[in-house]
Formats: structure tokens, C-alpha cells, sequence
């Protein structure tokens, strides 16, 4: 069914629809009208056999997740930004217990100042914890790739992050198209969880591991990863069969096949990009572009076919990894490996900052020259950093009374 409705309310009904039996969440200004609609669900009655806890912290809730979802719960919860952070242990035990929760990540920039809008630094910070993530370049693929994370997390038996760019998809008002309950039953099935706490059965969970048997656990979690590699296009088959539309994949390409210069990216900004390669194309550049939607595991060898041709790669980043650069530039890189291409990261729209399609047009002109940094930040305010260098030099000197004042 067809309707305009906010992107979190979207969110919303695609995870009342796949059934969960526990909802757990501490609402967050970039999520809580996530929060708040499927509250309103459950105690309406209209979300059935559903159990919604508020909860007093972001660690709360995914502590309280991970044991409804260890009782054979199917098992759902929201974070974002600081919370996020805030729930890092328990994330990572989640993963390495092998839970099948499904977490909606709206993503949101972190740490100081205080900040609200939108970047990926938040599950970029998770990347390594054993959780699937995938990202929604819309408002449509938000809600597809909710019903898509429960089968995906339920037939590894591991974590699925939907990672959905906070304040633009998650609040935007957009028209989406909402399957029917009988849909998602055809595709979602029943919940047949692998690790059930039985009263009658006790068993140890999470307790204490020896060296000689670490290393063994780390590995089964990078080896679900290589699984869900084969099992995400499959998914992604089937739920075009059963819906009649695309959603979820590896990547999705977009004028690749003779391109020399390929610009990748997660999330939203996608769409940005595709209208700035167009616009290009008809000036007879050659340029393609590739949307990540699975980057955890990463698509290494999918995006190697895709950049065999090409004669540069540039990586759009949406989070920092500070003193180094890139962050999704480490697996395409990995990909390019023994390629001969060019790799340049743009560091692009930290802290919700607009990605102009001019602003894109010319980093892509000068990309075609080969004319950029190996990491380059696009749109970066060079004389407000150049005054506060000044201010803070010379290094070791005493602080003037009047910065005090």
C-alpha cells in the first residue's frame, strides 16, 4: 500500500509487521518517533504477543535485547549517536553470543561538541563488533531492509544493524510503499531460534574463555560474515519476488561499465551522486558510481569486478577516522588490491553538513585530472581552521588571562 509517511514511522511499521516478540528501546532524538510508534502499537493491541520495555539507558536496552533474544525471542531495538556508544559492551557480547537481534542504527555524529544531524561515525564505531550492517540509501529501502535484517539474523544467528541516516531519512516525510501482514509472513517466518535459555536445560552463557579457544570464537563470527556474503544477494532475489521492487544487495551500480572514474559512498548521499553522473555523462566524462548497501561483511570481490576497468576510485566518507583518514576506504582499497588505479577518500558532510550537487560537480571534475589529495575534505572551512591554529600557537606558552574572561 502506497502512503507518504515520516521515515521513522516507516521504520516502525516494517518492524511491527515482521511479529517481535520484545521491543526494548531508551528513545533518542534522532529515533524516538521510532520508539514511540511501535509503543503506540503494542498498547493499542494492534502489535500482538509483543512485550515494550522502556528502559532507563542505550546499555539497558540492548542488555535487556540480548536476553529475550537468548529466551528465543525474536527480539528488536533502536540506538543512535552517544547511545550507541553507550551500549558498546553489550553489543559486542550480542555478537559473540550469536544473537539474532535486529537494531535500527539512525545515525547520528558523535563526541564533542554535542551534535544531532547526521554522519556515520556512530556504527561506524561498531564495525568490528561481529554485527551485519547494512545501509538505506532511502526511505523505502529503510523499511524493506528491516524485513530483509530479521531473515538475515535469524538464519546466521547473528546481529543485523539497518543503518538509516538520522534527520534526513529517518524524519523526512516521503511515499513508501508498505506490504501487507500475509507478505511478510510469505517471506518472514517464524521465529526458530539455535541458542534458547531452557530452565530445564542450564547452560553457561558468556562466561569466561580460555586463549587456547579465543581465537576460535573470533573466527566463527568473521565466518557468519562470509556467509551472509552468498545468502544477502539470495535474500535480496526473494524479496524482489515477493514484493515486486528492489531493496537490499551487496551494491548497487550506476554507469559503471565503461567508466574511468567510479565514485563510491554509503547511504543517502547516493542519490546526490547518481544526479551529478548524470550531469557529467552528458558532457561525455565517464563516471560511474557504486552504493554500498552491505558494509559489514564488505562486498570485496563484488566491488573488484566492478572497479577492474577503472582508472580511479573515489570514496566518499561520511565518518573520520582521525590521524588515518577514510574508513569505507580501507575495503575498497582491499578490493583495488594489486589493480592499477588511483584511490582518493572525500571526507564529506561530517556533523548533517550539505552535500551540494555543485560542491560534488567540481570534486568530480577534479578527480577526473587526478588534481585531488589522497584525503581530501570537501567544503572544509580553511580559514576558520587557520584562525583557531593561530590562536592555539605557539604550543606551550601560558593561556592569556583574557581566555578566561
Amino acid at each position: 500500500m502506497l502512503k507518504d509517511t515520516e521515515g521513522c514511522l516507516a521504520v516502525a511499521e516494517a518492524v511491527a509487521l515482521c511479529r517481535p516478540a520484545m521491543i526494548c528501546a531508551y528513545p533518542n532524538a534522532a529515533q524516538a518517533r521510532i520508539v514511540e510508534c511501535l509503543a503506540q502499537l503494542a498498547r493499542s493491541g494492534e502489535l500482538r504477543n509483543c512485550e515494550f520495555l522502556n528502559v532507563d539507558s542505550d546499555f539497558a536496552a540492548m542488555s535487556i535485547a540480548a536476553g529475550a533474544s537468548a529466551a528465543g525471542a525474536r527480539t528488536y531495538t533502536v540506538a543512535a549517536s552517544q547511545g550507541l556508544l553507550l551500549m558498546a559492551d553489550a553489543v559486542h557480547s550480542a555478537a559473540g553470543l550469536g544473537l539474532p537481534v535486529v537494531m535500527t542504527v539512525s545515525n547520528c555524529a558523535v563526541g564533542v561538541p554535542i551534535h544531532v544531524w547526521n554522519d556515520h561515525t556512530d556504527s561506524m564505531s561498531m564495525r568490528d563488533s561481529g554485527w551485519i550492517q547494512l545501509y538505506a540509501d532511502t526511505r523505502q529501502e529503510a523499511l524493506d531492509l528491516h524485513i530483509q535484517g530479521f531473515r538475515l539474523a535469524e538464519a546466521l544467528s547473528c546481529p543485523v544493524m539497518v543503518c538509516v541516516d538520522g534527520l534526513m531519512l529517518a524524519h523526512a516525510y516521503a511515499r513508501v510503499d508498505v506490504p501487507s501482514q500475509a507478505q511478510v509472513d510469505d517471506f518472514l517466518p517464524p521465529l526458530k531460534s539455535r541458542r534458547i535459555a531452557d530452565p530445564a536445560n542450564p547452560v553457561s552463557v558468556g562466561s569466561a574463555l580460555p586463549s587456547d579457544a579465543f581465537m576460535e570464537m573470533r573466527y566463527l563470527l568473521h565466518h557468519k560474515q562470509l556467509r551472509a556474503l552468498k545468502l544477502i544477494p539470495q535474500l535480496a532475489s526473494e524479496f524482489m519476488a515477493h514484493f515486486d521492487r528492489p531493496a537490499g544487495g551487496l551494491l548497487h551500480t550506476h554507469l559503471t561499465d565503461d567508466a574511468e572514474t567510479i565514485v563510491v559512498a554509503l547511504g543517502p548521499v547516493n542519490g546526490a551522486i547518481r544526479e551529478v553522473v548524470d550531469l557529467l555523462r552528458e558532457d561525455g566524462v565517464r563516471i560511474g558510481s557504486v552504493s554500498v548497501r552491505s558494509f559489514r561483511p564488505f562486498p570485496l570481490l563484488a566491488l573488484r569486478d566492478v572497479l577492474q576497468n577503472a582508472k580511479r576510485v573515489l570514496v566518499m566518507e561520511r565518518a573520520l577516522a582521525v590521524g588515518l583518514g577514510g574508513i569505507l576506504s580501507d575495503g575498497v582499497r582491499e578490493s583495488a588490491a594489486g589493480l592499477t588505479l588511483n584511490t582518493y577518500a572525500v571526507i564529506a558532510g561530517l556533523g548533517g553538513r550539505d552535500v551540494t550537487l555543485t560542491s560534488l560537480k567540481q570534486l568530480f571534475e577534479d578527480a577526473t585530472l587526478d588534481e585531488l589529495e589522497q584525503v581530501t575534505f570537501l567544503d572544509l572551512n580553511a580559514d576558520l581552521v587557520a584562525r583557531e591554529l593561530e590562536r592555539e600557537a605557539p604550543v606551550g606558552q601560558p593561556i592569556p588571562r583574557s581566555r578566561w574572561d
